[in-house]
């Protein structure tokens, strides 16, 4: 990937300028454990962007134990086409939810995956807990 190619979780800066990867999610994928997503947001934009760059070991880390699969399987040939994130909301003190919206191509098939996401925070890093599709 080249340094300086556009995040693929769609972040904009103010200009509406797409966010460099390596500016955006790749310091959090590429850096877990000395740069952790700083919120809820961060930590789903950037596992969306681990998704399309099949970093399992970012994925595996950044979900949380008590959901945690042993292992984690990409479909072979998906393509990543874009991000929605829909809503972000705290809901408690260590606590939060993400609704979004993420596009691939799979076998010549447009998939739509519709999640309101669940995090939890533990000593001071954000985790995906689990989500519910519709």
């Amino acid at each position: 990937m080249r340094a300086s190619a556009a995040c693929p979780c769609g972040r904009t800066d103010a200009k509406k300028r797409p966010t460099v990867y390596t500016d955006c999610c790749g310091r959090f994928v590429a850096h877990f454990d000395t740069t952790p997503a700083p919120d809820s947001e961060h930590l789903m934009r950037s596992r969306y962007s681990a998704f399309v760059h099949d970093q399992v070991n970012y994925l595996l880390a950044t979900w949380h134990s008590s959901t945690r699969p042993a292992t984690l399987d990409f479909d072979a040939g998906a393509k990543w086409l874009g991000l929605e994130v829909r809503e972000h909301k705290t809901t408690g003190a260590d606590t939060a939810e993400v609704e979004f919206v993420a596009r691939y191509r799979l076998d010549g098939r447009a998939v739509r995956l519709h999640e309101r996401s669940r995090f939890v925070r533990e000593d001071g890093r954000w985790f995906y807990v689990d989500g519910d599709q519709s």
